[in-house]
């Protein structure tokens, strides 16, 4: 069995009540249900979540809240995986026999169905434990300064000061938008991004929404994606 796990505390500080806020004329969550529900990889959408108001909304939007998670796992500074790990032994106490999981963030709304099948597809063809969407970093963290407090500026790396951007590997980031796994690997593994495989993704479609600047920047390019369809 293949398991969606959406991660949706209500205890947005940046941003308040990210999650459900309507983004482009949708609820926040409401693309990452989409995407789950129009790649038709998963037998359940599970919403896990502390918030009684995200629940209603989840629900109306045909995903599942067949637990609330605790407050111990609500905060701040709570991890991902310990959510997804008690996500599956929820979903096991329910007798649901669970083989994959992928935790889906909730502000994903430029997330596509063939992001998910594609990086699925990805994973079964690999032997590492998780397969996560990346993007490349826009310049060269090679050539990444310092600045001191006086604004001076030095490089980070001296010994490419000189050297050609393109002469250097590309680095890639976490495109931060979902996470595909074992269960067994979920419930054993606490580092993911060490052991994994990355499903590449292109840049404009990876936008980390943090603040509200953020939230304006995401909005104007889904917009402006639209307009280009």
């Amino acid at each position: 069995m293949r398991i969606a796990v959406i991660p949706a505390r209500g205890g947005s500080k940046r941003i308040p009540r990210k999650n459900i806020r309507d983004f482009c004329g949708k609820p926040m969550i409401g693309y990452a249900i989409e995407a789950a529900a129009q790649s038709g990889l998963f037998e359940h959408i599970v919403v896990s979540t502390d918030d009684q108001e995200i629940a209603k909304l989840a629900i109306e939007l045909k995903a599942e809240v067949p637990f609330v998670r605790p407050a111990e796992l609500s905060d701040d500074h709570t991890p991902t995986v310990p959510v997804v790990a008690h996500a599956i032994r929820e979903c096991a106490a329910l007798g649901w026999a669970v083989n994959y999981v992928c935790c889906i963030y909730p502000a994903v709304p430029f997330l596509q169905p063939q992001d998910l099948k594609s990086a699925f597809e990805l994973f079964g063809q690999s032997d590492a434990d998780f397969c996560f969407p990346v993007t490349e970093f826009p310049s060269a963290i090679q050539r990444a300064l310092r600045r001191a407090q006086d604004g001076r500026m030095a490089p980070m790396n001296p010994e490419y000061e000189l050297t050609r951007t393109q002469d250097l590997e590309p680095a890639y980031h976490d495109a931060g938008q979902f996470y595909w796994g074992s269960a067994r690997s979920w419930q054993e593994k606490q580092r993911v991004h060490s052991n994994a495989v990355g499903h590449l993704m292109p840049s404009w479609r990876v936008v980390d929404i943090d603040t509200l600047d953020d939230w304006l920047r995401a909005e104007a390019l889904h917009q402006a994606a639209l307009r280009i369809k």
